[in-house]
């Protein structure tokens, strides 16, 4: 039943984002009959050519594929197929790199605001979808590792195989990239998934997980990236008019050297 709640939360929210462009959009004018927003049905075909129609069914169906491939079934024969494969070409592959590329995206962003770039929105916001895309990504992906209960490639008695964390982290902030710079700028949004597809590669390569944990794990960060992008402006608008002049950006330290930031806001 969780699944089904995490498979419904994120195509709805890729779908509200769709709603939230409209809402920014001028009004929909009304067809020949006077209703407003009706679409006719010779329309539908080229609706459902849109690139954001596919943008979501997509991911969203290789999330689907990956949670039946916990079952013995030809999904599960072809993705143990492609296990043997990989360790049998790569049978001494082992890093730790993907521990930290997951984030690289993120920490390259943030080092373009540092140096002047101006992006698609200012850094407070940026901070703000940043957060909520990694709490929606990582909800998810719990919540799907706890209910498929897929054990691991290299370990069969750890059962949070599917999806993969890593991935979903590494293209949830490679989206955010791609929309906050590389829109304008093609090489940093080609860095940035290449950053992430690696990361995701790595993951197979060191045995930790099956292709379609990786491939869902893909689907699932991009999708969160997205839909919390694409609300963001609709939900920030039903805010007090003051109430981001009152956000601040406080750079916080832990110990060990960790450096972060945390939103703060003014009491004024």
């Amino acid at each position: 039943m969780r699944f089904v709640f995490c498979f419904i939360l994120l195509a709805s929210l890729s779908g509200q984002s769709v709603f939230a462009q409209q809402l920014l959009s001028p009004a929909t004018p009304t067809d020949s009959t006077g209703t407003a927003g009706s679409v006719p049905a010779h329309r539908l075909g080229t609706w459902l050519k849109r690139p954001v129609v596919w943008h979501t069914a997509v991911p969203v169906g290789l999330i689907g594929l990956g949670y039946l491939s916990r079952n013995e079934n030809v999904l599960d024969e072809a993705k143990e197929m492609m296990r043997e494969e990989t360790t049998e070409n790569f049978p001494r592959f082992h890093t730790s790199l993907d521990d930290y590329s997951r984030h690289l995206p993120i920490v390259v962003a943030y080092g373009l605001y540092a140096g002047g770039m101006k992006g698609e929105r200012g850094v407070v916001p940026f901070t703000i979808i940043y957060g909520l895309s990694h709490a929606l990504s990582t909800g998810v992906v719990s919540q799907l590792k706890s209910t498929s209960h897929t054990k691991r490639p290299d370990n069969a008695q750890d059962f949070s195989s599917f999806p993969s964390a890593h991935t979903a982290e590494a293209f949830m902030t490679a989206t955010l990239l791609y929309e906050q710079f590389g829109r304008t700028r093609p090489w940093l949004a080609v860095g940035g998934y290449t950053i992430a597809t690696a990361t995701g590669a790595m993951r197979m390569l060191n045995n930790r997980h099956w292709v379609t944990d990786v491939l869902a794990g893909a689907s699932i960060g991009a999708l969160s990236a997205e839909a919390v992008w694409r609300l963001y402006p609709a939900v920030a608008r039903l805010l007090p008019g003051r109430v981001g002049q009152k956000l601040l950006l406080v750079p916080t330290y832990a110990p060990g050297g960790a450096v972060g930031f945390a939103l703060a806001v003014k009491n004024i």
